[in-house]
């Protein structure tokens, strides 16, 4: 979020200017389609950044002490054994703006991330998803506090 954060900055208070000036030098300013199109940007691009540091301000605020060390919570990674296909999977909870299903990051407000959470080695979950529903046993798990031991020391 913090790089999307500073290129959207370099674009409102760099190019977007620049743009602006250029749409302004060609004249009459109610018929000039790239001043209203980088001025309609300008508004998206203020927004946009008003919701990354609206939703940074909350991550920080994240008390990392209330996520738990023995069970799925934010940041833990989850290798399940999904009983109706046999197949044995790894996800890693992760916030919305982290997600992507194709490298196993899955929201913890997922239908999946929601079943895990709070959940520890051997339960079974089952999860409603559109294609029906899916059991899963968790195999392993490591939390985020696993995770920030083995760097810390």
């Amino acid at each position: 979020m913090e790089d999307e954060i500073a290129l959207l900055e370099n674009e409102l208070r760099i190019q977007l200017p620049r743009e602006i000036a250029k749409a302004r030098a060609h004249g009459d300013l109610s018929e000039n389609a790239e001043y209203h199109a980088a001025k309609e940007r300008q508004g998206m691009v203020n927004a946009r950044l008003g919701q990354l540091r609206a939703r940074l301000r909350e991550l920080s605020m994240v008390d990392f002490d209330r996520i738990p060390r023995d069970r799925v919570g934010l940041g833990s990674s989850v290798r399940v054994l999904d009983l109706t296909k046999e197949e044995e999977i790894t996800y890693k909870l992760v916030t919305s703006e982290q997600a992507d299903v194709a490298k196993g990051q899955i929201s913890t407000t997922s239908p999946i991330g929601r079943a895990l959470l709070g959940k520890k080695v051997g339960d079974t979950v089952k999860v409603l998803i559109p294609g029906g529903t899916r059991e899963m046993e968790i195999l392993e798990l490591t939390t985020i506090h696993n995770l920030s031991d083995s760097t810390s020391g």
